[in-house]
This record gives C-alpha cells, structure tokens and sequence, in this order.
C-alpha cells in the first residue's frame, strides 16, 4: 500500500511538470525557428509561428494590427529586403504557463542591420490551438 501511495504522489507532482517542461520546449522551438527564418530573410517563414487567423493582435510602436494578413503585410511594408531586415537575436526572458491551452512570454530582441540597430523587448501570448502552439498575441516594443 505505501508504495502505491509513493508512485501515486510521484505521477501527481513529477508529470504536471513534465507536460510543462514538453510544452515550454515546444514553445521555445517554435520561436527559435522564427528566428532561423527571419534570419534567412524569410518574413513568410518567420510568420509560421503566428495563428493565421483574423484574430490575431500585433501591437508595435504604431499601434495595434489586427489579423494574420494585416499582420504579414506591416512586416513586408517595414522590412521590404533582407537588409532592412537584418540579423535577429531574440533572449527569452520568462515563459509562464497560465493554463493547459495559454502561456506568456517575455522576451527581448535586436537587430543588427546596416541602416542602424534595433532592439527592444517583446510580451507574447501563445494558445495551444487544434494541437499546436501558435502565437495569438504580439506585443514588441
């Protein structure tokens, strides 16, 4: 009896963090390859991470955009070619889990480009949608 009390204790503590540890992987993956398409000069790529849904919010230092397609066209309008868009380097700051289906993260970015660096700081939303993490939200600044 005392060890079936042990193993259910183990799978009750061990295995929700577990999940969180897969899933905060997945994440970290996913926007880790945004950073290899951007990189590559692949704005279509790099959106991969983003729900293409009309839903979706994009908040930059104009405001907000709305929707996928709204939102891939103000990155081709700012970053027309491979030099405007530069090298990305993105740190992670924080991932948080809020639920089973959303986590937060935080993060900072920069850009080394020849018409001058950018940087700052970005707040993302991720849902788990139809099984796969996709970004909902996008707050950079």
């Amino acid at each position: 009896m005392k060890h079936c009390i042990l193993i259910l204790f183990f799978l009750s503590t061990v295995l929700p963090g577990f999940s969180q540890t897969k899933d905060e992987g997945i994440i970290r993956a996913l926007l880790a390859r945004q950073v290899t398409a951007w990189n590559a000069g692949n704005i279509e790529g790099y959106m991969k991470g983003y729900w293409e849904n009309d839903s979706l919010v994009f908040i930059g230092k104009n405001g907000p955009t709305y929707g996928y397609e709204s939102t891939l066209a103000r990155y081709k309008k700012s970053y027309p070619d491979a030099d405007a868009m530069g090298k990305l380097t993105s740190t992670i700051v924080s991932v948080r889990k809020l639920s089973s289906d959303f986590y937060f993260v935080i993060g900072k970015w920069h850009l080394l480009r020849k018409a001058g660096n950018l940087n700052g700081s970005y707040t993302l939303l991720l849902q788990r949608i139809r099984g796969a993490w996709v970004i909902i939200n996008d707050h950079s600044s």
